[in-house]
């Protein structure tokens, strides 16, 4: 590995420890990103001929904050001082900040990050940027491809989230338990979120995009070793990496989405199912069951099946009618109808959507369920509309390749002659 290759790693590894302790000294989220810059750009001058420390995180740590203590200090220069009085009995500010860094709890440090990026007052929009601009260290440019936004429209976003931050007083003492179990669902939520992001992605997506999967899954993990008993945290991560697992079987050589019984399985992450199954087995026996240990629940089932016809359809039915109590919505019911079909026919998994109509008229996958149910039961003409219908909802342009095609499979010989 080239020298800047393990620089990068080091640096990207000990970001959300060195930012999180930064933040809690300096109380301000420019100040200790800024001061975090500075500590890299001396580690890419130090580090190539001295070598990597003992422990990278903790010297990012220390020259930041003295960093930060001289960007403060020149600032502070600018300002008229303060009445003699406020300031003659300060103690060594210098001796204060690194006898914190001696005692600082790096766990409660990267908690502490998350948490602020996941702030109450903040869209989930903004959330999702912050966290990616502070905790990953992705670049503004990099953000906004990934978004599809113009770069002055990502960084504007990021800088609301900011200042809404601020202005909200956020503390920045270590969290205790109450607000730890109120803020980790948000957490998570913003996690999975930017997984979806990523894993929604088609095959021609750029790279910033593409790679939020990956992002999303070095987070969970992260947040996996600080929570290492919380069963739903294992979820979440079992969940995300049982979907990945599939990446490279979801779309063809021509670019065109493949279904989940359509895919080559030697093309799955075995070493990502693996992981996944460990943790979400290991989730279950805690008997503290959630949405996303019911979600990979299901994804392991699928993992499972070394072919189709081997699927536990019936056992995913059973999961996703847990998961309707659990969170009950019209997504989780069209699922679930899925399965039904599976199970029970398509008649039966068509009168189960039905009612979801008027709740789910705009979305992509319901039609494109629909008309794939309404094939099966042989009515054309129907499916041939609902087909339609989900071309016009689609969201990327292989989902939407994937209805053509049915479609044509729908056209009587000479129609299909005449539209090559």
């Amino acid at each position: 590995m080239s020298d800047l290759a393990w620089i990068e790693a080091a640096l990207t590894s000990a970001r959300p420890q060195a930012i999180g302790a930064l933040l809690r000294y300096f109380r301000d989220l420019d100040t200790a990103e800024e001061a975090f810059q500075e500590a890299c750009l001396r580690a890419l001058r130090s580090w190539p001929d001295k070598g990597p420390p003992r422990d990278p995180a903790a010297w990012l740590i220390l020259v930041g904050r003295n960093a930060g203590v001289d960007t403060v200090r020149k600032l502070s220069r600018q300002q008229a001082l303060p009445d003699e009085a406020a300031i003659s009995d300060l103690e060594d500010a210098e001796a204060d900040l690194a006898e914190r860094l001696d005692g600082a709890d790096y766990r409660d440090d990267i908690l502490r990050l998350l948490f602020v990026c996941c702030h109450p007052d903040l869209p989930a929009t903004q959330q999702i940027a912050l966290a990616l601009r502070i905790v990953s260290g992705l670049s503004v440019k990099q953000i906004a491809r990934a978004f599809l936004v113009g770069e002055s429209a990502m960084e504007q976003r990021i800088t609301r989230a900011k200042a809404r931050i601020a202005k909200a007083d956020t503390p920045f003492e270590a969290p205790g338990p109450i607000e730890r179990a109120e803020r980790l669902a948000a957490v998570a939520a913003m996690i999975y979120l930017v997984f979806n992001e990523g894993y929604s992605a088609g095959p021609g997506a750029t790279d910033a995009r593409a790679g939020l999967a990956d992002e999303a899954i070095r987070l969970a993990r992260l947040l996996l070793r600080l929570f290492q008993t919380e069963s739903e945290i294992m979820g979440l991560t079992a969940l995300i990496l049982l979907q990945h697992a599939r990446a490279a079987a979801r779309f063809d050589s021509a670019g065109e989405m493949v279904l989940l019984d359509d895919q080559d399985r030697r093309l799955w992450n075995a070493g990502l199912i693996a992981e996944g199954l460990a943790l979400i087995d290991k989730a279950m026996r805690h008997r503290r069951p959630g949405p996303y240990q019911v979600q990979a629940a299901i994804a392991a089932l699928h993992a499972r099946a070394a072919a189709p016809a081997e699927t536990d359809w019936a056992q995913i039915d059973r999961l996703y009618a847990t998961l309707e109590r659990l969170q009950p919505s019209p997504v989780v019911t069209l699922n679930r109808a899925v399965a039904v079909s599976k199970v029970a026919g398509p008649a039966a998994a068509l009168a189960m959507i039905e009612p979801l109509a008027p709740r789910l008229a705009g979305y992509f996958h319901f039609h494109g369920l629909k008309g794939a149910l309404l094939l099966q039961l042989g009515q054309t003409e129907a499916a041939r509309v609902a087909f339609g219908q989900a071309i016009a909802l689609a969201n990327t342009p292989a989902e939407a390749a994937h209805i053509r095609a049915r479609l044509d499979r729908l056209l009587p010989e000479n129609d299909a002659g005449a539209s090559t």
